[in-house]
């Protein structure tokens, strides 16, 4: 019966027989594509027409029977009921006598035999059903789940039933349990009645509540999957396409009385509730009117972190970066990252002072970084909460990409010693895109982290919005069965089922090393915050909560019941933490200033001074030696790898490499090519990210070459430049900005000796992770004393291709500058260019040569500290022919030019210049072609501003005063309200003391970047040439 079991489930595993017999009868007939599985009751040894090619024959025989018993001899027909009926496949045959005398007899004897046998169809017909109802209980039975603390709301958003599970909210109540079994039996699903819940049937492999037995009643088979099913956890893991993890899943919720806890798991348990609790009370009391985003109605969380850490700390991890939005972050750093009490109360000191760096963060956006032993497994465990804004979910590719950097920087190819966990409310986990974007990088090669877990804080609410009216799908959770990520609801309120859903998420981490995600179904028992009043939008929810019982002292007094505690061991529990939160209380008051550094995140040892500060404030020259130029030259231009055959337009673009090479020239690729090659010889990491960026959206990079006969067979020449060289790692993303981005922002923050860029496939893309510039990058180190080195290469410039792909938005970053437009500063300091670079947030810059590009990018590492470099990188000018660059100006002693003054006729004769022209990038090829055609190269200079923030007063002065007759304008190719002009006006006022003006030649202002009609590209950029040479246009606005 095993085997026809198995092999009939094979061919009917969804539907009860009476569904599959009509719709068999109505279809037309199909080839098979199933596979069987050989199970016979006797050994096969002992059976020879049963192995070999007979066997195959037999299971295509018995195959054919079970759809339709005349289609075969009647001796196979014979055969088979036999065998179903339990005799060995010796006995099961009878040999037909040929159709002479005696043989009416024996077709007589054979008909006996046949009608001797049990009801074989209704057996099948059972046994399918009870299979049916098996898996019917393992896709849905979480719809039925007692999730809810409250008991108001259902978690998926609907309280009806499904159809094909016998259950109901009133659990095993024995009338309700009749009903609906007759209601299932009169539609004719299982074709099941009353009679048959004391019927043993065997059980499928796809089950383990049978534990040791492999038969069970009905009743029995019923009452195991409610208890694994439809208690308060709630699994959701069908949707997966993989056996063996659907079969460990099953296994760790369905065998009998796996989910039990020693006492000694229950007082840890308790004491862990009893912190988290108390921790919040203390805080309630002490500043009842401050917005703490206290964790109220869900402090299970704290000993469900802690339980993920342990049992990843038994299984090798030795390091844990988590994320989190602001409910209950103080809580985690008091409690799970364990940051000083004293630190974490004296931020609620309005009279505190501030003493770093920067403007600092409210207390519930701050991290931490902290090593400590884990007092359960007894081992190191170093643990790093990210800081983080507002803009909830805006942290979780941070913390992925910080992961990433974590393992490749200790060589953890497989994730077994660095993991990550992030936490989310459910309003934000349905309704962020961000969260969609982080999933699908985490099985990408070059960003998989190797599995995170997921903790959903799940309020059943969004500030004052019902999730019914926040999300389409059934859970908050559902975005995770994108990338085949288990989902375990489980009931906060019930403290153990959350220890042991949390326990088997560490453990599914550690075994698949795949994304898990744990919904903490709970409820907020304040406010979006302590001063709000929630009964204005949620009256009834609230009328509920006032009457719930905290978890704790539910807990508390279930394991006083069980005599696990009693009730003085409990009550001094609380004493003896609400000691420990007064007296680091007490100590928080001789805090008088506040230190925003030891909240970092993400310290860089050994790169600082220990007081914070940089080793020193020079930058050495950028240049490099010929003999390195030309070896990296060399490199690039060729195959380092035998038998590789590239593609021959390829090969037109590496002959004309060696050329340049040979004629010590470099274009844009190749000066990015030397900057790259030169770095990884110094052992600085390199990592260059975005969309398409191994070829390069302009097909100039090709970094990553392909066999032309060989598929996938790659090769990276920037990794066989030197023999112990640093790893280059360049990678094409996912066609997401957002996710990307902040990807590769946490990749940095991981280790200063490391250049991570990321390049946008157009400048303007950047757009959609603006969330990432706006929070993170721009305004980091203010908030959170981070610094970052981190390069966004951003595509831009006007070339008559439309509105799309023109601009990069420079005139958004330049807002952004933190350096004063009204301010001069004093330009007689000591490395006053340096010092520039140090006071700002960040540095912009527009280079309009190669050589400029590869000094910007070797000075990024070779700076004494890290800022983020915003790069608008050009597009025509990466085949200009005069945008080349010599390996004269990339030698020792050179350096990164701020400001390329002019070197023309026109600075040879300053007296005679009447007027000087000021931009930036791609315009001054534009404006130096116009010039010549005009023949004004004696009356026109042209200074171009490679570095636009940190402003360069000191060398613009220096031109100014050079040219003591020329009037002043700035031209570039954007419109008037946006690029530049804004930005750099007010600048070079405050440079020459406003003694005079600064006009403007360029494009109007517009609404759009720029015009899709490419004669009225033309028409505006003739127009603005005709206003930069027209040495008398701005006469009559004198």
């Amino acid at each position: 019966m095993f085997h026809l079991r198995t092999c009939a489930a094979k061919l009917r595993p969804l539907t009860a027989s009476q569904t599959v017999k009509t719709f068999s009868q109505n279809r037309p007939a199909a080839a098979r594509t199933f596979q069987q599985i050989r199970c016979y009751s006797a050994p096969v040894a002992a059976e020879p027409f049963l192995s070999g090619t007979s066997s195959n024959y037999v299971e295509e025989m018995y195959c054919a029977w079970l759809e339709n018993p005349k289609s075969v001899h009647k001796s196979w027909d014979i055969f088979f009921r036999n065998t179903n009926a339990g005799a060995p496949p010796g006995t099961a045959y009878q040999s037909p006598l040929p159709l002479s005398q005696g043989s009416l007899a024996a077709v007589a004897h054979a008909q006996s035999l046949v009608e001797a046998q049990p009801n074989v169809d209704k057996l099948v017909e059972d046994h399918l059903a009870v299979q049916s109802l098996i898996r019917a209980y393992q896709i849905r039975g979480h719809h039925v789940a007692q999730l809810d603390p409250l008991g108001i709301l259902d978690a998926d958003l609907d309280s009806s039933v499904p159809a094909d599970i016998i259950s109901s909210t009133d659990k095993l109540d024995l009338a309700v349990f009749k009903e609906r079994l007759r209601m299932l039996t009169v539609g004719g699903f299982y074709g099941l009645d009353e009679s048959d819940l004391d019927k043993v049937f065997h059980l499928p492999t796809t089950t383990f509540i049978g534990g040791q037995e492999s038969a069970l009643p009905l009743r029995e088979i019923i009452r195991r999957l409610e208890m694994a099913y439809c208690q308060h956890i709630g699994v959701e893991f069908m949707f997966i396409n993989d056996l063996e993890q659907c079969q460990w899943i099953r296994q760790k919720f369905e065998t009998p009385g796996i989910m039990q806890f020693t006492n000694e798991e229950k007082r840890t348990l308790l004491a862990r509730l009893v912190r988290s609790t108390r921790f919040e009370e203390f805080l309630q009391r002490k500043w009842s009117s401050e917005k703490r985003f206290g964790l109220e109605g869900c402090e299970v969380l704290i000993p469900a972190l802690k339980t993920i850490i342990d049992k990843s700390s038994e299984n090798g991890v030795d390091y844990v970066i988590m994320g989190m939005p602001h409910r209950g972050r103080l809580n985690v750093l008091a409690n799970v990252i364990r940051k000083e009490l004293e630190q974490i109360f004296c931020q609620f000191d309005s009279k505190l002072e501030a003493a770093d760096e920067g403007s600092g963060d409210v207390k519930y956006h701050l991290g931490m970084y902290h090593r400590r032993i884990n007092r359960v497994t007894d081992r190191n465990i170093t643990l790093s909460l990210v800081a983080n804004p507002s803009h909830l979910e805006a942290a979780d590719p941070v913390v992925m990409g910080k992961t990433k950097a974590e393992q490749f920087y200790c060589g953890d190819t497989e994730g077994k010693k660095v993991m990550s966990i992030l936490l989310h409310g459910d309003a934000a986990f349905a309704g962020q895109g961000i969260v969609y974007e982080t999933f699908h990088l985490s099985d990408l090669p070059s960003y998989t982290t190797h599995g995170t877990v997921h903790v959903v804080v799940n309020n059943q609410i969004g500030f004052t919005t019902d999730p019914r009216m926040a999300r389409s799908s059934p859970y908050p959770t559902d975005v995770a069965r994108v990338v085949n990520a288990p989902i375990f609801h489980v009931n906060s309120d019930d403290p153990e089922a959350v220890m042991y859903v949390c326990k088997v998420a560490a453990e599914w981490r550690s075994t698949f090393h795949k994304d898990v995600v744990v919904d903490l179904v709970c409820y907020r028992r304040n406010g979006h915050n302590e001063m709000d009043e929630p009964m204005f939008t949620q009256p009834l929810m609230y009328k509920q909560i006032r009457k719930q019982k905290p978890v704790l002292q539910k807990y508390a007094e279930l394991l006083v019941s069980q005599g696990v505690v009693n009730q003085p061991e409990y009550e001094e529990e609380i004493s003896k933490y609400d000691k420990i939160c007064e007296e680091a209380f007490a100590r928080s008051k001789d805090e008088k200033i506040l230190h925003i550094k030891h909240w970092l995140d993400s310290p860089w040892p050994g790169f600082f001074t220990l007081d914070g500060q940089p080793r020193s404030m020079s930058c050495p020259s950028t240049g490099l030696t010929e003999d390195i130029l030309t070896h990296i030259g060399n490199v690039a231009s060729s195959v380092p790898v035998e038998n590789f055959t590239i593609h021959g337009g390829l090969s037109r673009i590496l002959k004309t490499r060696g050329e340049m090479v040979k004629n010590r020239t470099v274009d844009w690729a190749l000066a990015e090519y030397m900057a790259f090659g030169s770095l990884l010889k110094e052992g600085i990491h390199i990592r260059l990210s975005g969309q398409d960026v191994e070829r390069g959206t302009f097909s100039h990079r090709h970094h990553v070459l392909h066999d032309q006969n060989v598929d996938k067979r790659t090769c990276i020449p920037m990794n066989h430049l030197w023999p112990n060289q640093a790893p280059y790692t360049v990678c094409n993303s996912s066609l997401s900005e957002y996710g990307v981005l902040g990807f590769e922002l946490g990749f940095a923050m991981a280790s200063p000796n490391a250049l991570v860029l990321w390049e946008a496939q157009f400048g303007d893309f950047h757009n959609t992770a603006q969330c990432i510039i706006d929070q993170f990058i721009c305004p980091g180190q203010a908030k959170w004393v981070r610094q970052n080195g981190i390069v966004l290469l951003l595509p831009h410039g006007m070339e008559g291709m439309g509105p799309e792909h023109s601009s990069a938005r420079p005139e958004r970053f330049l807002q952004m500058c933190n350096d004063d437009p009204d301010v001069l500063p004093d330009l007689k300091e000591a490395n006053f260019d340096i010092n520039q670079l140090y006071d700002c947030n960040w540095v912009v810059v527009n280079c309009s040569t190669p050589g400029n590009f590869f000094h910007v990018l070797r000075r990024q590492i070779l700076l004494p500290f890290r800022k983020p470099l915003i790069i608008f990188t050009p597009k025509s000018l990466l085949r200009h022919p005069e945008a080349r660059s010599s390996f004269d100006e990339m030698l020792p002693g050179t350096h990164f030019q701020r400001v390329i003054p002019e070197d023309g006729p026109a600075a040879q004769n300053p007296e005679n210049v009447r007027r000087l022209l000021f931009c930036t990038g791609k315009v001054y090829y534009d404006l130096t072609r116009e010039r010549k055609a005009r023949d004004m190269v004696g009356q026109v200079a042209i200074t171009r501003i490679e570095q636009l923030s940190p402003f360069p007063f000191d060398l613009l002065l220096k031109e100014v005063q050079k040219y003591p007759n020329a009037e002043l304008a700035w031209c570039q190719e954007e419109h008037k309200n946006q690029g530049y002009y804004d930005y750099v006006k007010p600048r070079l006022r405050t440079t020459i003391s406003r003694a005079k003006p600064v006009w403007y030649a360029g494009r109007d202002p517009a609404a759009a970047p720029a015009t899709g009609n490419k004669k009225t590209h033309l028409t505006e950029l003739q127009r603005l040439l005709d206003t930069a040479f027209d040495l008398d246009v701005f006469k009559n606005f004198s």
